[in-house]
């Protein structure tokens, strides 16, 4: 497990966590998100992605899943078109959620 999710304290709000070995392709490609969709046995109209990439937003588009973009001075040249929603900060999160529902 990466020590980013044990320092800060995110794995408490997970119920798995995926990583390069539990699917064949990476970001770009739609496996990840495919993958989780599995795990979850959800179908991709019950879930949403959030993300922080043009990457991460093209493989979550790929599996046919909304995906909300949290904008951050990496990607401010990035083409983010393809997002259900953009926010400028993580804590919009829950308003947007329920803007959705």
């Amino acid at each position: 497990m990466s020590r980013v999710h044990r320092d800060r304290r995110m794995i408490d709000y997970m119920d798995f966590i995926l990583t390069v070995e539990d699917y064949p392709r990476a970001k770009p490609h739609p496996d990840p998100y495919l993958s989780a969709l599995r795990r979850f046995q959800v179908a991709a109209d019950q879930a949403i992605v959030v993300e922080d990439s043009a990457r991460g937003l093209k493989s979550a588009v790929a599996a046919g899943v909304d995906c909300i973009v949290v904008h951050n001075d990496f990607t401010a040249s990035h083409d983010l078109s393809a997002a259900t929603l953009k926010i400028g900060d993580i804590r919009e999160l829950p308003v947007m959620m329920k803007a959705l529902i």
